[in-house]
């Protein structure tokens, strides 16, 4: 474990932890951590997590704008509806862009896992993206890439970055139980405002 990696580690459970309470601050923390993290991942040759960082990065950015516009009373981000049609096809876009990056990093990078890094890599951005947009469905998402994010690092001996994606699982947990219960406050609110 090597000290780049340990504060990538601590500043990204911070971020997710802020982000997990709908907490603006979650953004520059989270792309401090993305450029600390695509540096790790260089270094240990998974191309495609290195550059899924330097992308997360710029849908931190996005993600800060347009949780900034969507602010509740309380200075916490608003839940938004995702439907089915749209969670379709953003899934189909995750696979294609999996197998296209799987495919180019196994031909002409010596990438230690391309095919299981790139599909990862792009329903993590995926995930992101519904993130930014404020969409429940985005924890969900979150926990299944998560848990097999912790069999990567581990087989890779990046245990910290394992045990980190561990805790990830449960504070995407924990985040989609919160936001369900804030849904459903807005919710019941607007109904009680009829």
């Amino acid at each position: 474990m090597s000290p780049l990696e340990l504060l990538a580690a601590v500043l990204s459970a911070w971020g997710v932890w802020l982000t997990a309470r709908r907490r603006l601050l979650g953004f520059p923390v989270s792309l401090l951590a993305c450029l600390l993290y695509a540096g790790v991942f260089l270094r240990s040759r998974l191309y495609s997590d290195s550059l899924l960082q330097l992308l997360f990065c710029t849908f931190v950015i996005y993600g800060w704008l347009r949780w900034r516009q969507h602010l509740d009373a309380s200075r916490r981000v608003q839940i938004a509806a995702l439907s089915a049609a749209t969670a379709r096809r953003h899934l189909m876009l995750g696979a294609i862009g999996g197998a296209v990056l799987g495919a180019w990093m196994q031909h002409y990078t010596d990438a230690a896992l391309p095919w299981l890094d790139a599909g990862l890599t792009s329903y993590s951005l995926v995930a992101q993206y519904w993130q930014a947009r404020r969409y429940l469905a985005n924890w969900p998402l979150w926990i299944g890439i998560d848990v097999l994010y912790v069999g990567e690092y581990a087989s890779k001996s990046l245990w910290l970055t394992a045990l980190l994606y561990a805790g990830f699982v449960v504070l995407a947990i924990a985040g989609w139980r919160g936001w369900k219960l804030a849904e459903a406050e807005s919710t019941l609110q607007v109904s009680s405002c009829r």
